[in-house]
């Protein structure tokens, strides 16, 4: 089975396009990197760390130093396809976040999106 192009791309290069999003919406960066951080368990530093590296989705997630448990409470369609019926655990972990900056993009409150 061959990977997902996904994987091999530099989360710094996808980054800019998810603080975009945001901020058409009157949204911040800090609130992207919020969600990041709630994510994956990265320091903010760390987070940068990985940016300027270049890190790829597949090493990013493989990396992350504590994905959080409550992100399997993530639920919905992102890309026409449901979050918690995609199999590969790793394109899960993309479309989470996905759907969570899809969700700051839409207004929720950020305790919502941090499913506190």
């Amino acid at each position: 089975m061959t990977k997902h192009r996904i994987y091999s791309i530099s989360v710094a290069s996808v980054y800019p396009h998810y603080i975009s999003k945001a901020e058409k919406k009157g949204r911040t960066k800090a609130e992207v990197d919020e969600i990041f951080r709630w994510l994956t368990g990265y320091s903010q530093k760390a987070l940068e760390g990985e940016f300027a590296k270049g890190t790829n989705f597949e090493d990013f997630f493989a990396q992350a130093p504590a994905l959080n448990p409550s992100r399997e409470l993530i639920t919905g369609v992102v890309c026409g396809v449901r979050v918690e019926n995609i199999e590969d655990p790793l394109m899960r972990e993309v479309r989470y976040l996905d759907k969570l900056i899809d969700e700051l993009a839409k207004g929720k409150a950020m305790e919502k999106i941090l499913r506190t």
